[in-house]
């Protein structure tokens, strides 16, 4: 029996790989490693290598400025440049020594321009030195589960020690979008900085004009990394993150993955924030309480898969009262054949009161 059933899982692995494979050869994409995530949701809606360490080059700069927002109480800062941070390798937006930039203005030279001496600029100025600002970086990797993700600067040159996967990449750019600040310089074509000389940016993402509801990305390139890209689109609320890796046909691959997401994908509402599931009963509570989910759950799924999805309730048992309006009194589960993609915790919707000596004598 228990041999019969190893066979079942394994057969079950080989048909899932095999899917996998299909989609690869059938989306006919360049790149060595990518994936296709769901913002909302975090679901990888298509994927090749894509927990495969690589160098990622300047898409690194997506942690970098993530980093750098989450450090500063305002982006209209003002920052001194330093010779450590001019005539750096690479992308520039030609820092001079003693110039006085605003934050701001570092970022979207940053994001925009993918100029290192930005990304040198912004790192002394959040992290006081270079080395403490990478090690925020790497902080941040681990706090978001980027766990296969190190970086050794903030700028994406090479080293053997600065590497990411598509899949990391997907996750830091959905925390990344959470920034209003963060999103807004993410979808800009072209932007004046208060300064001088070398001061209009143009996004080098060209995903910004070429595809239907591209509203962000960042490109990337070494000879050591290939051609690196980001790409983020937005139809209705619906965005998706495609990040293709090593990939010689960068903007073509990312843009078929999207076409894959929009064309095969839908949201729905599984359930709502405040949703009432169910009416509990209290032990000494003058009352039941009602039971609201905390959170919504919207899922993209294909239209085939509507039907897999099952829910599981687990209600705390022997219930006491008094009981405080948003108390953790269980959590629901939610299943997409037969695998848990989400687990949301059930609250009391109001407060239940202990039952007193009157209401105990009243009951009789």
């Amino acid at each position: 029996m228990k041999k019969g059933i190893e066979v079942i899982i394994l057969i079950a692995c080989i048909l899932c790989l095999n899917i996998q494979i299909v989609l690869a050869d059938s989306l006919q994409l360049s790149g060595e490693s990518y994936v296709l995530m769901d913002e909302i949701s975090g679901r990888v809606l298509a994927e090749k290598n894509a927990y495969r360490q690589m160098p990622m080059a300047s898409t690194t700069k997506i942690m970098t400025a993530l980093v750098a927002i989450e450090n500063t109480n305002s982006i209209e800062d003002k920052v001194l440049i330093d010779e450590h941070s001019i005539g750096i390798e690479g992308s520039s937006i030609y820092l001079e020594k003693d110039e006085v930039i605003s934050l701001k203005d570092l970022l979207y030279g940053l994001m925009l321009q993918s100029g290192n001496d930005a990304a040198i600029a912004i790192s002394r100025y959040i992290g006081k030195t270079e080395d403490r600002f990478v090690s925020m970086m790497n902080d941040k990797a681990m706090e978001i589960n980027a766990l296969n993700t190190h970086f050794e600067n903030p700028h994406g040159l090479n080293h053997v020690n600065h590497y990411s996967t598509s899949y990391d990449l997907a996750i830091i750019t959905r925390e990344a979008l959470k920034s209003s600040v963060f999103a807004d310089i993410f979808s800009t074509k072209s932007y004046t900085a208060n300064r001088p000389k070398n001061n209009y940016f143009i996004n080098k993402n060209k995903t910004l004009w070429e595809y239907e509801g591209g509203d962000g990305g960042k490109t990337g390139y070494t000879m050591a990394s290939g051609r690196c890209l980001v790409s983020t689109s937005n139809r209705n609320g619906f965005r998706l993150i495609a990040v293709s890796l090593n990939a010689p046909n960068w903007f073509n691959d990312n843009y078929r993955l999207l076409d894959y997401g929009f064309e095969n994908y839908k949201h729905y509402l599984i359930y709502d924030k405040g949703q009432f599931i169910k009416k509990a009963n209290v032990l000494n509570g003058k009352n039941d309480v009602d039971l609201v989910i905390d959170n919504a759950l919207i899922y993209p799924l294909r239209e085939e898969e509507k039907e897999s999805i099952k829910t599981n309730i687990v209600v705390d048992e022997n219930i006491h009262a008094p009981i405080i309006k948003g108390q953790k009194l269980g959590y629901i589960e939610t299943y997409l054949d037969g695998k848990l993609i989400r687990t949301e915790n059930l609250l009391a919707k109001h407060d239940v009161h202990k039952k007193n000596i009157i209401d105990k004598i009243m009951k009789r």
